[in-house]
């Protein structure tokens, strides 16, 4: 990561964002019908800067037939400093051939037994990334 630390907590860059994109393969997506949010663990990879998970019939592809924004989160530690990277975007089902030819080919594997013939794929319309150093909370005056 960028080491623009300045303060505890600081913003991530689009590279280290996208690196950080690049080298997961479990997020949590939110969707939104109606006035109701589900947040659904998927399996994904990343492919020219967009995000593609499989899926079965249900919900969560439902939903997102009904209202394609999307907001996709993934997070991490390590001994010195926690993240979270969020996508907000575009998710569509993918159903041109050559599209589905270049997301069958990436390493999305799912860690559930199902079968997912459903390829979406999002895109990206603003990805953001925040950092923080780890460390234990100072006291605190209680009221």
């Amino acid at each position: 990561m960028t080491d623009t630390r300045s303060a505890e907590i600081y913003e991530l860059d689009d590279a280290d964002c996208w690196a950080l994109l690049e080298r997961g393969a479990l997020g949590r997506l939110a969707v939104a019908v109606a006035d109701l949010v589900d947040i659904y663990p998927v399996n994904y990879a990343v492919d020219d800067r967009r995000l593609y998970f499989k899926t079965a019939e249900g919900s969560k592809l439902a939903a997102l037939v009904i209202r394609s924004q999307v907001a996709f989160e993934i997070d991490g530690v390590d001994d010195q400093t926690a993240w979270s990277v969020v996508v907000k975007g575009d998710a569509r089902l993918i159903d041109r051939v050559d599209e589905r030819a270049i997301a069958e080919r990436l390493p999305i594997v799912s860690w559930l037994p199902t079968v997912k013939r459903r390829i979406v794929v999002i895109d990206p319309v603003e990805v953001t990334g925040r950092a923080f150093l780890r460390g234990a909370e100072p006291d605190a005056e209680w009221y």
